[in-house]
């Protein structure tokens, strides 16, 4: 519509009725972002997201990856924290074990108890590497969520991205998503 309005050859009638009809789609429709821009996997590879056939975990992979390709990195790891979240109660939830992470009102426990209750659980053996892998995933999104003097730097995300491998991976896994 903005090049029909701004053509040089629009006649003026058509003119004056697309640019009435484009003031009306700017003023009415809800615009979202239509910024399309190829993130990578620069954190974590979407392409064992995209497996899992969840959209939510694949747009938390796509926002986490594109964060820290901005240069966001508070940002990228609490979408860290929230994709680590996802994973470990879809894991709960596959093995019928989601009532060990929930409160008495029903609600999910906040990460640090669902941290504890996925070392110290016995229905799966988690690998040396994700039990090692957990407490760094929990202070990093910790830090960035809470800490107000505390601001991520690209050096802290990197040391973290192994991590944050072994164990989305290893949840993604005992879930069955992948």
């Amino acid at each position: 519509m903005i090049q029909r309005v701004f053509a040089p050859t629009t006649n003026l009638r058509e003119r004056a009725s697309v640019a009435r009809e484009l003031l009306h789609e700017l003023r009415t429709r809800k615009w979202r972002s239509t910024l399309v821009r190829s993130v990578g996997d620069s954190v974590f590879p979407l392409s064992l997201l995209a497996k899992t056939r969840r959209g939510y975990l694949t747009a938390l992979g796509r926002q986490m990856n594109g964060c820290f390709e901005a240069g966001w990195c508070d940002g990228c790891a609490v979408m860290m924290r929230r994709l680590l979240e996802s994973a470990i109660i879809e894991a709960f939830e596959t093995n019928h074990l989601d009532g060990k992470i929930k409160t008495s009102q029903g609600e999910f426990v906040q990460l640090t108890a669902l941290v504890t209750a996925a070392l110290s659980e016995t229905a799966w053996n988690l690998s040396r590497n994700a039990k090692q892998a957990l407490p760094h995933l929990r202070d990093i999104g910790h830090m960035s969520a809470h800490f107000r003097r505390f601001t991520a730097q690209k050096g802290d995300i990197e040391r973290v991205q192994p991590h944050c491998r072994i164990a989305l991976e290893e949840f993604l896994h005992l879930a069955g998503l992948v």
